[in-house]
């Protein structure tokens, strides 16, 4: 049986690329607070990138599913990540930060759940194998 070999190092960079730029959101958004008025701009373009890391991490994990036969659930979890990720985008730039905040935290939830699983064994192993 196949073990997805290329395909999962390719995720895990992926996955790993996207927590770091999710994790300076919230430093971002302190220094800002702080007085660094333009920490708001660079947070807004993180931001947006997160969102196209979640696009490109989601054609990847396609080929993680199809050509190493890797597990089907992380393609749902990451069509759920960019929903949350548009929405909370969407409420940023619209400064509704009742929703913006707690949304972050299930952003940063989501992706340091998905970034540790993608490094565990179960990732590596093949579809119906335990």
């Amino acid at each position: 049986m196949r073990r997805p070999a290329a395909s999962l190092w390719l995720l895990r960079g992926a996955l790993t690329v996207h927590l770091l730029a999710v994790l300076s959101q919230p430093v971002l958004a302190g220094l800002f607070l702080t007085g660094d008025v333009d920490a708001i701009e660079v947070h807004g373009l993180v931001g947006t990138a997160v969102g196209f890391l979640t696009l490109a991490t989601a054609g990847i994990a396609l080929g993680y599913v199809i050509v190493g036969r890797g597990r089907l659930w992380i393609l749902p979890a990451l069509v759920v990540q960019f929903l949350v990720e548009g929405v909370q985008i969407g409420v940023g730039y619209a400064r509704i930060l009742q929703l913006h905040v707690p949304l972050g935290v299930i952003v940063v939830v989501l992706s340091v759940l998905l970034a540790g699983w993608v490094w565990s064994p179960s990732a590596a192993r093949p579809r119906g194998q335990r």
